[in-house]
């Protein structure tokens, strides 16, 4: 039975401890905070609860096959899953509106053109088609096998774009987010869409790899789902049954430095002097100076850092009958507020998602509403969120914004919680509360990740910032591939 130390209660770093657990070994878990989940953050106030990180799953799969290779109850029987549908609705500068149907791709073709005039169905649904040939294309080596010490073959793009001739400078093809959108999709609407999704994930579409496109393809394929009662729920599941499996949690223990004796990993030091032995050390949490030997302290890959801020409204009056669970409230200029974001200043025209569920657990009775208002913003340290003046400026726009979104918003106000990168930071201790986007493909392996398998022998990398990166499905990916890494040797070549 081997020792394993796990730093970080992040769900990635739950995912490989249970299954680590499984397999017969013994695992603790040193989280620095009080709480388990990471990101699956709670608030809660006079009977309104909010997330405070995701609010919608995507790619189930990956937790139900956790919950499969972990014990006896199915992710169905331990969380209340319920699929959103519609999957978004989105409100374009223009006024225009549109609600895009869940996991049908016929469905949102139809919408489309019936919104956007016919032929906007058609070219998005060329572009899905795209999609899904990069996803099958780079699926397994990008999502489903650790990552190789050769990167060659993602390091290139998988997606494979039209080529426009063009006269006397020959054929071009869109090799980032943004030029699928202005040169394959030519709809503006249509590339807000895209936009949108790749600014939710935290890249710039200005410089991200088409690739990128494996994003709402996923989305629109695999569909979009919810916890009942927040995803803060689905946290809950994996921690219990990582303590069904005989886990060990510490929490308030704040690692400082992976012990490394004999030329591998060999503990973990605790902020206050104690040295926890292990045989193998799993780090969990983004890598930062001293903490662990031959990691960067920002990690691998030359993807832009963004943030989070969010605003959780209380609301007076019910949610009204066939409200959407997510709605979209495009920016009138995504290139200003790219530049903005990216560029460490605070957007004029943010792109604000709005979650409205329809679960009583968030709220106190039927005559009240819990909404949470998120946008993507630079992360503490550009912009300082800490001044009470531009968070509030900030958070009033946010609510402008949405305003479009909730009927009669403003009026309806019983009170306003405000959380910023510099939250995100000090409790997750992510620098500048950034939020690890997910690798992909392409643009010369810059936006891969760290591999789980490190040069330090005992030493494994898992979470949003190792490979395959940020996102709930992305992060449950990394725990597999570390556990398979320690169960099965350095020569273990994913899931089959």
């Amino acid at each position: 039975m081997a020792r394993i130390a796990v730093i970080g209660a992040g769900t990635g770093a739950m995912a490989a401890a249970a299954r680590l657990a499984v397999a017969g070994d013994k695992v603790t878990v040193y989280e620095r905070s009080a709480s388990y989940g990471g990101s699956l953050g709670r608030h809660a106030h006079e009977g309104f609860v909010f997330d405070t990180g995701p609010g919608v799953l995507h790619l189930p799969a990956v937790q139900r096959d956790l919950f499969v290779k972990t014990g006896k109850e199915s992710l169905e029987q331990s969380v209340t899953l319920t699929q959103v549908d519609p999957a978004s609705r989105h409100l374009f500068a223009d006024g225009t509106a549109v609600s895009l149907p869940n996991a049908s791709r016929a469905g949102v073709a139809a919408a489309l053109d019936d919104a956007l005039g016919s032929g906007a169905g058609a070219r998005w649904s060329g572009f899905m088609d795209r999609a899904r040939d990069a996803w099958d294309r780079s699926r397994r080596p990008l999502l489903e096998e650790p990552l190789r010490a050769d990167r060659q073959a993602l390091g290139r793009d998988p997606y494979p774009a039209l080529r426009r001739r063009r006269l006397l400078r020959g054929p071009r093809q869109a090799g980032t987010v943004a030029e699928i959108g202005a040169w394959e999709l030519a709809d503006p609407r249509l590339a807000a869409l895209l936009d949108g999704c790749a600014l939710a994930y935290g890249l710039d579409p200005r410089s991200a790899p088409a690739s990128a496109a494996l994003l709402p393809y996923m989305e629109q394929t695999f569909g979009s789902w919810y916890v009942m009662g927040g995803l803060r729920e689905l946290a809950r599941a994996v921690y219990e049954r990582c303590l069904a499996r005989r886990v060990r949690f510490v929490f308030g223990a704040e690692a400082v430095r992976v012990v490394e004796k004999d030329g591998r990993a060999a503990g973990v030091e605790l902020a206050g002097g104690e040295v926890a032995e292990a045989d193998r050390v799993v780090l969990g949490v983004r890598p930062r100076p001293g903490l662990a030997p031959g990691q960067r302290a920002d990690g691998d890959g030359a993807a832009e850092a963004s943030g989070r801020f969010t605003v959780l409204l209380s609301l007076r009056g019910g949610r009204e009958e066939g409200a959407a669970h997510r709605t979209v409230v495009h920016s009138a200029d995504g290139a200003a507020e790219q530049a903005a974001v990216f560029g460490g200043r605070v957007a004029g025209h943010p792109t604000v998602t709005v979650l409205r569920p329809d679960d009583p657990a968030t709220r106190p009775d039927a005559a009240h509403e819990a909404v949470t208002l998120t946008a993507t913003v630079a992360p503490q340290g550009p912009v300082d969120w800490t001044d009470a003046g531009v968070r509030q400026r900030f958070a009033d726009a946010l609510v402008e914004r949405a305003a479009a979104a909730v009927p009669g918003l403003r009026e309806r106000i019983l009170r306003t919680e405000v959380r910023t990168p510099a939250e995100t930071e000090a409790e997750t201790g992510a620098a500048g509360g950034a939020v690890p986007p997910p690798a992909l493909a392409g643009a010369g392996g810059a936006y891969l990740r760290p591999g789980n398998l490190t040069g330090l022998p005992g030493l494994y990398l898992a979470g949003g910032w190792a490979h395959p990166g940020g996102g709930l499905a992305h992060a449950g990916m990394s725990g597999a591939l570390v556990a398979g890494l320690v169960v099965e040797g350095d020569d273990f070549r994913g899931s089959r």
